[in-house]
Parts: C-alpha cells; sequence; structure tokens
C-alpha cells in the first residue's frame, strides 16, 4: 500500500497486517483493527443506504473516541467530505461554520442532537444521523482520487468569516507521510496521540492509541495524575500533545516525584515551547526524547527543534529557535504586508525575500501545504501565493532563517509594535517575563500609544521584585498590569489570546 493516496487504505491495510491488536483504547472500551475496519465498513454502508453520497459535505460533531474515527474513516471510504467543528466551539462559531459548510448531512450523538435544535443553521441540515448503526445492503464503494476533498476543519480565528480549510486525500497523505517520518511511529506499540490528526496517523500505521481522559472542552481542568495512570497503566511509548498538557504532565512528576521510564519519545506543538519550558520537559523526561514540532492549520510539520537543544538557548534577543525545516518543506521569509501578493514567476518571488537574519513574513511550500479554503476567495487571495501550479502558504508569523539555515519565530506578523523606527516583538518578551521567578505567564501591549507589559503571576509573593526587573529594562515599559489570569487560546489553552485581552480593557484588534 506505499502508492495509496487515501488513508482509509492505509488503514485497511494495517487492519490485515495486525488484525488482533487493539487499535484504539477509551476509558474502559477497546476495539481490535479487525473489529474497527469492519465497523468502519458497516458505517459506510449505512451511510449510502441513509442517503449520504460521494462529495458530500457532513457535519462530525462527536467527542475524540472510537465513534469519532469510525465515522470519519467510514466517510473517507465512501467518498464524503467529513466537516470537523473542534470540541470547544461556540454556537455562533458553529453556525458561521455551517454557513460556509453547506453540509449534507450531521452525525453526532442524540444529546447533541438535541442541542442543534437550537441553532436555525443545523436545522437546515437535510439529514441528521446519530451513532448507532446497522450494515445495509451490500452498496459499493466509490472510486476516489487525490484531488477529492476528505477533510474540511476551521482554523481558530474568532472573527470574521472563519477559514475552512480543505484536505483532499492527497494532501492527507502527504501530511501521513510527512509526520510519519518525524513521529516513526512502530507496529504494535501502543501512543497516546492527544492531537486528533496524529490518531489517524497510527490507524494508518498498525500502532494502538490509548486518548487521554480529560475533556478538551475545557483544557484548563485537565487532571494530569489521571493521565499519568493511564500512560503508566498501557506502557505508552510515545506521548503526542499540546504545550500546555505536556506542561501539566511534566509538574505534576516533579511535584510527586515520579518518573515514566518507559516512555521514549514525547512530541508537541499548537503554540511556542520556550527554553525556561524545554528545560522542565527535560528534568520531567530525562529518558525521552521530546521534540516541538512548528507548524499551522494549513502546513503540518513546518520544522522541529529537540528539547535538548531548545534547553541551551540563552533568553532570545531576536527570536524563538524552532530548528532546520522539514525536508519536505520549502522556507521563504519575505517582506511584511498586509497586501495579496500575486506573483507570476519564481525570481518574482524570490525579489520578495529580505536578506538572512532579517525578519519578515515566513511562507512554506511542499506537497502537505493546503492550497485552498472553501466558499473563501479573499481567505485565498491572502494567505496563498501561486508561482505556476506551485502553492506558496503565507503563515502570518514572523521570524527569520540564520545563516545556518535554522529558522527563528519572533511572533505573529500582526502583533510586531512599530517602535521608535524598529520593530518590537511582544513574543520575544513572552519568553523573557517566563524566565522571571514567580511568573507563568507575560505579553507585551501597545495601548493607547503606551508600551503595557500584563503579568499573570505564579507566585504572587514575587509581585514587586518582577515589578523592578521589568521598570528595569532599556524598552520604555510605562504600565505593568497584573492579571489573576491571561485568556488563551481555546485550542490548546497554551498561546495568549491577544484580541480578548485588548477587549478586556477596551481596545480591539488593529
Amino acid at each position: 500500500m506505499e502508492n495509496a493516496f487515501n488513508i482509509v487504505d492505509l488503514f485497511y491495510a494495517a487492519a490485515r497486517q495486525v488484525p488482533q491488536q487493539t487499535a484504539i483504547i477509551h476509558r474502559n472500551r477497546a476495539v481490535s483493527f479487525a473489529e474497527l475496519e469492519q465497523q468502519v465498513t458497516d458505517t459506510a454502508r449505512y451511510f449510502l443506504h441513509k442517503g449520504i453520497r460521494k462529495g458530500d459535505r457532513v457535519l462530525v460533531f462527536v467527542p475524540m473516541s472510537i465513534d469519532l474515527y469510525r465515522v470519519v474513516l467510514a466517510l473517507f471510504r465512501m467518498g464524503a467530505t467529513a466537516v470537523f467543528l473542534d470540541e470547544w466551539v461556540s454556537k455562533k462559531r458553529l453556525e458561521e461554520a455551517c454557513r460556509v459548510a453547506q453540509c449534507r448531512a450531521f452525525v453526532g450523538s442524540w444529546k447533541v442532537r438535541l442541542l442543534a435544535l437550537l441553532s436555525a443553521e443545523t436545522r437546515k441540515i437535510p439529514l441528521k444521523l446519530g451513532l448507532h448503526f446497522s450494515a445495509q445492503g451490500t452498496f459499493s464503494f466509490p472510486e476516489t482520487t487525490p484531488d477529492d476533498p476528505a477533510l474540511i476543519t476551521f482554523t481558530t480565528g474568532s472573527t470574521g468569516v472563519p477559514k475552512a480549510a480543505v484536505r483532499t486525500h492527497g494532501l492527507l497523505q502527504a501530511q501521513f507521510q510527512s509526520l510519519t517520518r518525524l513521529i516513526q511511529p512502530q507496529t504494535q506499540t501502543t501512543d497516546m496521540p492527544v492531537l486528533p490528526i496524529v490518531l489517524l496517523i497510527n490507524l494508518g500505521s498498525g500502532v494502538t492509541s490509548v486518548i487521554a481522559d480529560f475533556n478538551p472542552r475545557k483544557p484548563h481542568t485537565i487532571k494530569p495524575g489521571r493521565i499519568v495512570r493511564q500512560l503508566e497503566a498501557q506502557q505508552v511509548r510515545s506521548l503526542v500533545a499540546s504545550p500546555f498538557v505536556v506542561k501539566e504532565i511534566a509538574r505534576y512528576l516533579i511535584s510527586q516525584r515520579l518518573g515514566l521510564p518507559q516512555l521514549q519519545k514525547i512530541f508537541t506543538g499548537g503554540a511556542p515551547v520556550f527554553p525556561t519550558e524545554a528545560a522542565l520537559y527535560h528534568r520531567a523526561f530525562p529518558e525521552a526524547t521530546t521534540q516541538v514540532v512548528y507548524g499551522s492549520t494549513e502546513a503540518e510539520p513546518i520544522s522541529a527543534i529537540d528539547v535538548a537543544e531548545l534547553r541551551q538557548e540563552k533568553v532570545p534577543t531576536q527570536g524563538l529557535k524552532v530548528g532546520k525545516p522539514a525536508p519536505e518543506t520549502q522556507v521563504k521569509i519575505i517582506g511584511i504586508t498586509d497586501e495579496a501578493l500575486v506573483v507570476h514567476s519564481l525570481p518574482d518571488l524570490d525579489a520578495l525575500e529580505v536578506p538572512r537574519g532579517q525578519i519578515g513574513e515566513i511562507i512554506v511550500s511542499g506537497a502537505h501545504v493546503l492550497r485552498d479554503y472553501l466558499h473563501n476567495a479573499p481567505a485565498r487571495q491572502r494567505h496563498k501565493i501561486f508561482v505556476n501550479d506551485q502553492c506558496w502558504h503565507r503563515t502570518g508569523d514572523s521570524g527569520y532563517l540564520d545563516a545556518h539555515g535554522l529558522l527563528f519565530l519572533t511572533g505573529r506578523c500582526a502583533s510586531l509594535i512599530p517602535w521608535e523606527g524598529e520593530l518590537l516583538s511582544p513574543f520575544v518578551y513572552e519568553h523573557y517575563f517566563q524566565t522571571l521567578p514567580g511568573v507563568e505567564l507575560g505579553t507585551l501591549l501597545l495601548l493607547q500609544g503606551t508600551l503595557t507589559a500584563f503579568l499573570e503571576l505564579r507566585d504572587p509573593a514575587q509581585k514587586e521584585a518582577v515589578r523592578r526587573q521589568i521598570e528595569a529594562l532599556e524598552v520604555p515599559i510605562r504600565e505593568i498590569v497584573f492579571v489573576p489570569k491571561l485568556p488563551r487560546d481555546p485550542r490548546h489553552h497554551s498561546k495568549i489570546d491577544y484580541e480578548r485581552l485588548r477587549a478586556s480593557f477596551g481596545e480591539s484588534d488593529c
């Protein structure tokens, strides 16, 4: 199956190779590869019986579970497109996403379908199906091509029209290959992929997956001791999770003086990991190889760096090192602009590049880089550059490549602060603030012309000491605001939500 372009084909091949091996463990349930294969086939036939056809978009509102992967693989099997919404999504975002996706069917538990009656947009969806199924008839499955849409997910932005990222079967396969090269899953081992896309990779690789016992809708309520007990009981070899989850587990292990010697590999991504946090990982998981992966919804992965290297970095004055670009990823740094860019040739694109070491916008290209958004031409124009048939994605992140080809981040382009002829990076100060004793998180914003530091303390007794150190900086920070909790992104609970922070102080994001 090396030439397969469909994730479900890889899963079926794995099921034939290791039929009796457990595919997924979720709480007190477990399913083997052979059992899941039969359930996927039966569910696909059930969907066909109910009237779903190839090319139909199907809203899947199912929490991370065995049922989620059964449903998604069944839709892949029959050529339908799974439209996936994060569990933390609000009613407003749900309705915006439904208007964009124009789904033919909706799949969810009876409770979710009952709540969906409160939404005018979900009520418009013609077919509403539950999670129970029964095999119906002997329908033949339509063939799919690499260009057929397989999966639609939505970016985390909280304003404007949601960007619906369209992943074709070919793009999913390219992403599978890229992440497989990085993660190197091993058949007949047990992993814990907290990030949903990685569990799909495990299903295509013959790897047992344990679903973490916590509520993704409320990541801040995580009970790390519960997850540690899962990791121990299932002898998990590899963990893939957001920095917030890894940090909570690390702190728990250190506080309880525990270890997880069977844990060999850890991968984290979705938010920046600074050297101070990398040192925490190294202390908690001394036997494990831990890598921080940089990427985005539209391009995953872009680069990766080992924690052993990252923790040696000093407080950055010019950005956070995120490693060499992945072999299948091309990276360029272009001048920062809000304008859409139309480029007719590669020399024209090269002309947009800034010199090595200079900060600009990071753009990436590769077979695993998303090419389009659903029903959103303005987003395509703003975030994509096409040179003939090659697509370059504008990440919206600022950074630079050094003389050795290493990639450094300096934060979102939109967050850079023009100051006295230079660009200040709040991202750099966020790392500096984390190095101060007693600080959990902090950032720098320009509010009404005043440079303002916002700090969330882990140890309130350090408040005045922190204030003195910030006041001693060369940068003229005029206001220091201590807050009980800085707002985080809803998906990973790891990045600062600048828009909500500005709104709480009466300013809209520029």
